[in-house]
C-alpha cells in the first residue's frame, strides 16, 4: 500500500429517513439531473439565434415531454442493466428487476429509452425528432454529471487497484487503494462533454438537427471507454475479449451511431429562418 492514499469520506447513502420511507442521494441525483436539464431546455428553446429563427418546439412541449423521457430513462436504464449486466441472477429472480432501490441502472439502456421517448412524443406532437433529441442529449449530460456523484457517495462502481496518490480505500472495495473512478465519468462524461455541446450549440450547431445527438453520443463513448480503464469491471461479469468490458463493448455501437447522425446532418442544408416558419 502507498504511504499517501484517501480514505472514502463517510457519506450515508440516504439523504433523510421520513417514517419507513428513506430520500437516498441517488435518487436525488435523477431528480436534481431532471429539474437542472429542464430548466436548461427551455433556456435553449428561448434562443432563436441559436435556431437561425423560432425553435422547432414550445416550452409548453418540453413540461409534457419530462414524463415520457423520465419514464425511458428508468426503464430503458433498468432493462438495460438487467439484459446486459446480470442476465443470469435476474433469470432466476425476476421479482428483483423492479427493486429499483436495491441500485443497478445501465447508461446505455437508459440512452436507448431515452430515444424510444423521443421519438414516440416527437411524433405524437409533431416534433421534429432529430432536433426534439439534440436537446435532450444537450442536457442530459447534467444527469450524467449527478449520477456518477451518487455513485461516488454509494461507494459504488470503484476503480480498479492503483498507486497514485488520491487512490481511495472504498468500504466495499477492499483494504486496498482504488481508482475513485465515478469522479473521473463525472468530470469527463459530465462536465467536460457538457462544455463541449454547449460549446458546439453557441457554434451554431442546432441548425444542423441531429449533430449534438452524434457529438454526445461519440463523445460519451470516447470518455466513457477512456474511464472504463481506470473502473473495475462489474464482479459478475469480468473482462471479456481481449480484456474489454462491457462498457466498452456497448460503447462501440454508441459511437457509430454518433458518426452516422453527424454524417447525415453534415449532409443536409442548415436549418433557417424560412424552415422555421
Amino acid at each position: 500500500m502507498p504511504p499517501l492514499f484517501l480514505r472514502f469520506p463517510d457519506f450515508d447513502p440516504v439523504l433523510v429517513h421520513i417514517g419507513p420511507f428513506a430520500i437516498r442521494w441517488y435518487a436525488l441525483a435523477y431528480i436534481a439531473g431532471i429539474l437542472l436539464g429542464w430548466l436548461y431546455a427551455r433556456a435553449i428553446i428561448r434562443s432563436e439565434k441559436l435556431w437561425g429563427g423560432p425553435a422547432p418546439m414550445t416550452a409548453v412541449d418540453i413540461d409534457d415531454f419530462i414524463v415520457w423521457v423520465t419514464l425511458g430513462v428508468i426503464l430503458g436504464g433498468r432493462i438495460g442493466y438487467v439484459l446486459f449486466y446480470n442476465p443470469e441472477y435476474f433469470a432466476a429472480h425476476p421479482l428483483e428487476s423492479f427493486e429499483l432501490w436495491k441500485g443497478g441502472m445501465s447508461f446505455h439502456g437508459g440512452f436507448t429509452g431515452c430515444i424510444a421517448a423521443v421519438v414516440l412524443f416527437a411524433r405524437k406532437n409533431h416534433i421534429p425528432v432529430l432536433s426534439l433529441g439534440d436537446v435532450t442529449c444537450a442536457v442530459g449530460t447534467m444527469g450524467v454529471f449527478l449520477g456518477r456523484l451518487a455513485n461516488f457517495i454509494n461507494g459504488e462502481l470503484w476503480g480498479r487497484e492503483t498507486d497514485v496518490p488520491w487512490g481511495m480505500v472504498f468500504p466495499t472495495g477492499g483494504s486496498v487503494p482504488r481508482h475513485p473512478s465515478q469522479l473521473y465519468e463525472a468530470t469527463l462524461e459530465g462536465i467536460v462533454l457538457l462544455l463541449v455541446l454547449g460549446l458546439l450549440i453557441r457554434a451554431g450547431a442546432l441548425k444542423r438537427p441531429g449533430f449534438i445527438i452524434g457529438a454526445f453520443a461519440i463523445g460519451y463513448a470516447i470518455t466513457r471507454s477512456f474511464c472504463e480503464f481506470f473502473r473495475e469491471p462489474d464482479a459478475q461479469l469480468g473482462f471479456l475479449w481481449g480484456g474489454l468490458t462491457m462498457g466498452m463493448l456497448l460503447s462501440v455501437p454508441l459511437f457509430l451511431f454518433g458518426v452516422v447522425l453527424i454524417a447525415i446532418a453534415l449532409k443536409n442544408p442548415p436549418r433557417t429562418a424560412h424552415d422555421a416558419a
